[in-house]
């Protein structure tokens, strides 16, 4: 009775199973995989699995031949037949050697082309994303999935072709020749296939929430590696070497404890598979045996069944694994088609008309805005700025006036009111059009890995060695660039690690020069400068604002007292606007902030 019930529950343990399978996205996940990326490639697929298909026939011939060598061989002892066969068995082993050889190279193309096209579709998404995107991931994240879901695709087409073409033909071929030697013999040994499809889908559910977490901790190496590079003067500064190797320690030791499971888990088959597999190969030699002794049957087919039996092992042993396999790579698959399934940010649209671009007329119209539906940080901003006019925003830190900067370049949206070029609302022209014709510097100077000429050129690409020089002439860069060990062609390191804030900072300068674009944004530009080199930059930027439309965001008053006008920015809304001899009659914020520069400085001084 209670094998009847056991009978009863077993299907629908097993619709279960593949329920779950399919609410946790790994079902539809597979199908698309196949659908896209198999498709894509369905020639290089398709004679994968024609060679595939060959190597289990082969397989399977190679059982079904023992038959007559036995028989015609050992028992008959045919001289004719010993050349025959022995040939035959070459030829089969050589078949079956080059048709593995050949599915090896066309899948390992084939795998390399998607992890290729999987990583370069990936990066173009990326650049399609704005900045509130990349607040909200972690690099670490995304550098884990390009890494390892482009590979973790191409890992489960590798699986179901495999599979499919030689796993299963292969163990469909042994199977048929096990029937067709020995019928009793078969319907014994099958008996175990039943206990080990149940025992190994019971670990699949386990194995797809340890994957999950293993991944999400491997994403944490990389954030750990990424902030020591990038921190390691905080790390020595505070003596942080101790906590920093300490997390690293408990985040591997943890990657390490869910690989060992997942380990422990794929392992676990192997005991199963080689007991019951040890039991039904007694079975069948006993019976074959008990039948040779009393009947007098030939050997062959008992020989050409053990033989079919012994290798439809493997096949066997690998095909109960298939899913735990492919719920491995599809945690990576799915974060992949995370990235690839997200549309375009809003800000990086780039299907609108082109700006139609005249005089470089910046307004903001009633602008307001705030971060992810955080705190206001504009209010009602308005002002404008005339072509070849010089704006310069002050105002307490925080109070809105980078922000102003991002809008401008449409790095962000306005969440009311608008922001207009030449008339036109930014959000309604092609984005790119609109970047080609600003120039930006800002305080936080990112620089690429490469030469000192290469970052400059980054500001117009298709510049000359000599406008780059020219470029860093103009920026007051030219003469430490001629002291570095390969001038313009020294290798500046990963973001110029190799050089001080300042060097850093004049380069940034020069890359906007080289650009010269209409429009002029500048964040900061002089802020890591010693007062000698943000004389020379101001005065190299008093001649490139000339005939632009400028915009500048400066602490340090004394560099904008030449403003065409100063617009004071005070907790997200405009508090000000006039030249700096306005506002100083005035006697508002912009005065107190002038006095406790200039005033208060030398008191400040000598009092320390």
């Amino acid at each position: 009775m209670a094998k009847a019930a056991d009978d009863e529950k077993r299907p629908k343990r097993l619709i279960d199973r593949w329920r779950r399978f399919k609410q946790n996205g790994s079902l539809e996940t597979l199908i698309r995989i196949v659908a896209t990326d198999g498709r894509a490639h369905m020639r290089g697929y398709a004679l994968a699995t024609v060679l595939l298909v060959v190597v289990g026939m082969t397989t399977a011939a190679s059982a079904w031949i023992m038959r007559d060598v036995v028989n015609h061989i050992f028992v008959s002892r045919d001289p004719m037949m010993l050349w025959i066969l022995s040939a035959a068995v070459i030829g089969i082993f050589v078949v079956k050697g080059l048709a593995s050889w050949a599915q090896a190279i066309v899948l390992g193309r084939v795998g390399n082309r998607i992890v290729a096209e999987t990583q370069r579709r990936f990066y173009d998404s990326f650049l399609r994303f704005g900045l509130d995107f990349f607040t909200e991931r972690a690099s670490s994240e995304l550098i884990n999935t390009v890494v390892r879901g482009a590979g973790a695709i191409r890992s489960v087409l590798d699986t179901v072709i495999m599979s499919l073409a030689r796993d299963l033909v292969s163990l469909i071929s042994l199977v048929a020749v096990m029937l067709w030697q020995a019928p009793l013999m078969s319907l014994a040994a099958f008996t175990v296939a039943p206990i080990a499809i149940f025992f190994v889908t019971g670990l699949i559910k386990r194995m797809r929430k340890i994957a999950q977490s293993e991944y999400g901790a491997s994403t944490m190496i990389v954030a750990l590696v990424q902030e020591t590079v990038y921190g390691n003067k905080v790390v020595k500064a505070f003596g942080l070497d101790h906590h920093m190797r300490g997390r690293m320690a408990e985040t591997i030791a943890a990657v390490e404890q869910r690989q060992n499971k997942m380990a422990s888990l794929q392992a676990r088959t192997s005991p199963l598979m080689e007991t019951l597999g040890g039991v039904s190969i007694a079975a069948v030699i006993f019976y074959a045996g008990w039948n040779t002794i009393n009947f007098g049957t030939s050997p062959g087919e008992f020989m050409s069944f053990v033989t079919a039996l012994l290798l439809a092992y493997e096949p066997a042993k690998r095909l109960a694994r298939v899913q735990i396999g492919l719920e491995m790579s599809l945690v990576g698959a799915r974060a992949m088609y995370e990235i690839l399934d997200k549309p375009p940010s809003g800000t990086e649209r780039d299907d609108e008309p082109a700006l139609d671009f005249s005089a470089g007329r910046i307004e903001l119209r009633d602008v307001d805005f705030a971060y992810r539906k955080g705190e206001p940080v504009l209010k009602g901003v308005s002002f404008v700025v005339e072509r070849g006019e010089r704006i310069a925003l002050v105002g307490p830190s925080g109070g809105g006036k980078s922000t102003i900067i991002a809008l401008i370049q449409r790095f962000y949206d306005a969440t009311a009111g608008a922001v207009l070029v030449d008339g036109q609302d930014v959000r309604k022209v092609a984005v790119s059009s609109l970047r080609r014709h600003i120039a930006s510097v800002s305080q936080d100077v990112f620089l690429f890995s490469g030469t000192v000429r290469d970052n400059i050129r980054l500001g117009r690409l298709s510049a000359t060695d000599e406008e780059v020089e020219e470029a860093a002439r103009d920026a007051y860069a030219f003469d430490f660039i001629a002291n570095l060990p390969k001038g313009f062609d020294t290798d500046i390191g990963e973001n110029g690690v190799q050089l001080s804030g300042g060097q850093r900072q004049r380069l940034a300068i020069a890359r906007a020069i080289l650009k010269d674009a209409p429009i002029l944004l500048l964040d900061e530009a002089t802020s890591a400068l010693d007062s000698e080199s943000e004389r020379n930059i101001q005065l190299a930027l008093d001649r490139l604002v000339e005939g632009r439309t400028s915009v500048v965001i400066a602490h340090r008053l004394s560099t904008i007292l030449n403003a065409d006008r100063i617009v004071v920015i005070d907790r997200g809304e405009v508090v000000d606007i006039g030249t700096h001899a306005e506002l100083l009659r005035r006697g508002g914020l912009y005065a107190m902030l002038y006095r406790y520069q200039f005033s208060e400085e030398k008191p400040l001084v000598a009092a320390q």
